[in-house]
Formats: C-alpha cells, structure tokens, sequence
C-alpha cells in the first residue's frame, strides 16, 4: 500500500455536538473512555499498510494537534511517509478557510501531486468503524474504477442525513443524490473515497473554477457518476457517524453490550496515546455493571451501564447511570448522575443530582441538538453541593459555583459562566 496516500478531513465545527465541539475539533473528541474519534480513521489507515497520511484541520486544531503529535502511537513518526497536518495557509495567489471538502483537499493539491502514489484515499476523520481500506483499493483496481465510494446500509429514518447511492447489479454506482429530502433506499455513502490520483486532480481543478459549494458529496460525485467509472465498495460491519449528541452517546453506550458490533478486542488494534495513570482502583464497596473503565479511575461508588476515562472519580455513595465520563470528572458523595455526558476536569458537587425527573422539555438554545434526554456538563465545570440540574440541560464549560443563583436548573435550561443567572430565551 505504499502506493496509496491518505488525506483525512478533520476540520468540522461539529455545530451539533454543542459543548463537546466548543474546544476542540470534533475529530478529536473523547469516544469510548480513551481514544479519540480520530484515532480510528488513523488506525485504520495503518492497519491497512498506507504509512503516507495528510490531516487536513481547521476549526481549533490545538487539541487535535496535540494529539495526533508526530504520529508515534500510529507508527507513522517516520523518514519516508508519515502523518502530515496541513492547515489553511497564505499563498502568493492569496487563500482562505476551507470552503467545502473538495476545496481542503483542493488547497493541498501539491501535497497530492508531489507524493509518488498511484491512488488517494479520502476519509472523514469523524466517524466510528474498524475497515481495512487495502480491501476497498484492491476491489477499486480489480473493477478498473476511477472513484470507489464505500457505501454501508442503515436504518431508513435516518437517510435523510446522507447522501444515497443507487448500485447496479454489478456495484457501479447509477446515482447518487447529497441529502435528499425524500430518500429511496437505504445505501448511504460513508464518506470514503478511492480515486485514481489523476482524477482526483482533474475533478478538483474543474470543480476549483465553476460556481460551487466544493464538496464531494454534493458536487464532486453526483457530477462524476454520470460520465466515470464510479463503483461502491459495500462495507458490511460497524459504521456510525457520530455528528449529534445523541448518535454520539449512542455509539458509546453501543459498546456496552455482550458482543459489541464494533470489536475493540479484535486484531485490528485502535491506537491512541497513552496518559500515564495508574491502574483502576475498585474500592469494597463499589459496584460496577456493564462498564467501561479506563485507568486511572477511583471507584468507590455504583458505575451501572457508563463510559470512564481516564482518571475519572466515583466517592462513595455517588451513583452514575448510563452516563459518559470524561478524563479527571470528579463525582462526590451521594450525587446522581443519569444519562449525561460530563466533559473533562468537571466537578460535581456532593449531593448533586445531575439528570434527573421525567420532564424532557428540549433546550431553549439549541432543540435540535439536546431533545432526547442527555444533559451535558462542560469542560472544568463546577457544580455546588445539592444542585439538581434536569435533562436536556446543557452546563457551559468553566462555570462556577457562584454562577448558580438557584439551586434547581430546570430540564432545557443552560447555566452560561459569562452570566450569573440561568439564560432563557425569550
């Protein structure tokens, strides 16, 4: 595979995630207590044998450039190849942020045309499977193609999120339509794509000079499947895009069961750095059930159906239900937690109830991104001793203590640090 180089898309602003995107880029939030969502496009690549990577970002890289370092836990902190960052930049014909998908890969062109390979994978950094891409180059070749997209089958009320392929009885691809409104079918594209490195130049210079969005969803493919030799590539295992709150504490909470789709345990091993922690500590009389804990974590308290990271803290008489928790959370004594996602560095406060009641009012800021339940507590927050905060809430990163006036925070509710009293819409 070295004749393969990989481009990875990870500058999204991941706008639906909320809170959990508002620090970092979404490709690097924490999926499944110790990895990075990233880390499985990284993977997969090496797995794969294609030791030549380009990671385009954009929307604050910090964080994922922190993590993606030189590339070592991946093996690809090397003289030949190797992982590249390649972020937005200022040229003599002058440029900009990325427009669209194509137009990332479009900016980096002469990263393309300068690495000696024969084809370019193009991935999105955002999504959760295990895949071996030397599979999907193999079947590209075998069908003489110029573009192979991987394409998988989901359930079809959530189509309408994706753009819907239509194969032949020999895998061509016969159409493709970008998000339609009335989708027919369930055969999505994954946002995975093989292309023969001279059409991939070709389609992006045409695409660079007509009236366009520059993404490969919506004008790159449906303007390739009519005239090229376009395949799909059908991926039969675990694939999930995690680009909501709920998709995303889904995914995680899919790990939990007896025989998880998504195998961690298999061959094809997820790598990401590793934090020097201790190992978990189990206190005598904590009870845990179906869980994931990572290590570093203290757990003297109930952890039922959660996801820990690292260094997470359970005291005594603390229960945390069907919760995600991330590095260094703290939970003190005797608070509840159900069916929240609680950022890093949070502490919450003895006696707290976090999650609770029936009532699911979605969030008066953001409806269409907390509606199902799920509360979230940003990054370094601190919530006071006895505070009950219901569903659907959304605590913003930073807040203090001091910024709760009232001591209930009513389900759709937000608690902003940049304003000592609960904001309401009005």
């Amino acid at each position: 595979m070295t004749k393969v180089l990989a481009m990875i898309l990870a500058g999204g602003l991941g706008q639906r995630l909320s809170i959990l995107a508002e620090e970092r880029a979404k490709p690097a939030v924490i999926y499944g207590g110790k990895y990075r969502i990233m880390d499985f496009a990284l993977s997969n690549c090496v797995n794969s044998g294609i030791t030549k990577v380009g990671v385009l970002t954009q929307y604050r890289p910090r964080s994922l450039n922190d993590h993606i370092g030189i590339g070592r836990p991946w093996d690809l902190d090397r003289t030949e190849g190797g992982v590249f960052l390649l972020q937005p930049y200022m040229g003599r014909q002058g440029s900009d942020w990325y427009k669209g998908t194509a137009d990332a890969v479009y900016q980096n062109l002469y990263f393309v045309e300068e690495s000696i390979v024969e084809h370019v994978i193009v991935l999105a950094g955002d999504h959760i499977y295990n895949m071996r891409y030397d599979d999907m180059v193999a079947f590209h070749k075998m069908k003489g193609a110029e573009v192979t997209l991987g394409v998988t089958e989901i359930i079809p009320q959530d189509t309408s999120r994706f753009g819907m392929v239509t194969l032949d009885g020999e895998d061509r691809v016969v159409s493709f339509q970008e998000k339609p409104k009335e989708p027919v079918g369930n055969c999505i594209s994954m946002g995975i794509y093989v292309f023969n490195k001279e059409t991939l130049i070709e389609c992006l210079e045409a695409d660079a000079h007509r009236p366009s969005s520059h993404d490969f969803g919506r004008d790159i493919m449906p303007s390739l499947v009519p005239k090229g030799r376009v395949y799909g590539y059908r991926f039969q295992g675990y694939w999930r895009d995690i680009g909501t709150v709920e998709a995303y504490w889904q995914a995680n909470m899919d790990l939990l069961v007896e025989l998880p789709e998504l195998n961690l345990y298999g061959p094809d091993v997820v790598r990401t750095p590793s934090s020097e922690k201790p190992p978990a500590k189990v206190g005598s009389r904590a009870y845990i059930s179906r869980s994931l804990i990572c290590h570093g974590c203290i757990i003297n308290g109930y952890v039922e159906h959660s996801v820990l990271s690292p260094g997470a803290y359970v005291e005594e008489g603390a229960v945390v239900r069907d919760s995600i928790l991330f590095d260094d959370a703290h939970v003190e004594a005797d608070a509840a937690i159900n069916r929240c996602i609680v950022d890093k560095e949070v502490w919450i406060g003895r006696g707290c109830q976090v999650g609770y009641g029936d009532d699911n009012t979605p969030n008066r800021e953001e409806p269409g991104v907390l509606s199902t339940g799920i509360t979230l507590v940003g990054k370094r927050a601190r919530l006071p001793a006895g505070l009950r905060v219901g569903r659907n809430c959304k605590i913003d990163p930073a807040v203090r203590e001091e910024n709760f006036k009232d001591m209930v925070v009513p389900s759709g509710e937000t608690v902003s640090g940049s304003n000592v009293r609960m904001r309401r819409l009005i």
